[in-house]
């Protein structure tokens, strides 16, 4: 990976490092109205998935499925979203979204809908260990 791969700004400004895994970032989404990862490819100037050759878009699927897993082994969700569009952050990033039919933006997307209601201090910090734990913690 690139010595030069960087988060983009409201990217950090909105979510918190989770783990390290072999391709991928892994960040929670600060906002708990949705159980909520990032998977941020560790290359420098990535902008869309296209730009991965196969290789890393076979460990990209696998960090998917695994954020996924972590997803419903922390949190209860009715189905799972899957998403990389980067039409507001260019820099390549798939959301990994557990979804509930009660939640505030069913059926809908989560983008644009309501405000983001970020994690009690307290609160965000033990989803982190949580998925941490069940993800082998942060490497």
């Amino acid at each position: 990976m690139s010595a030069a791969f960087e988060v983009a700004e409201r990217i950090a400004a909105d979510s918190v490092l989770v783990a390290e895994w072999p391709l991928c970032q892994v960040r929670l989404m600060d906002d708990r109205r949705f159980p909520w990862l990032l998977l941020l490819p560790r290359r420098a100037g990535l902008e869309e998935w296209t730009e991965l050759d196969e290789a890393e878009l076979a460990v990209l699927a696998v960090e998917i499925k695994r954020a996924g897993e972590a997803l419903g082994a922390v949190a209860t969700f009715d189905k799972l979203n899957v998403g990389a569009l980067g039409n507001i952050v260019r820099q390549m990033h798939v959301h990994v979204i557990g979804r509930s039919v009660d939640d505030a933006a069913w059926p809908g997307p989560v983008w644009g809908q309501g405000t983001r209601e970020s994690y009690p201090d307290v609160e965000r910090a033990d989803l982190v260990r949580r998925l941490q734990n069940h993800l082998g913690a942060a490497r």
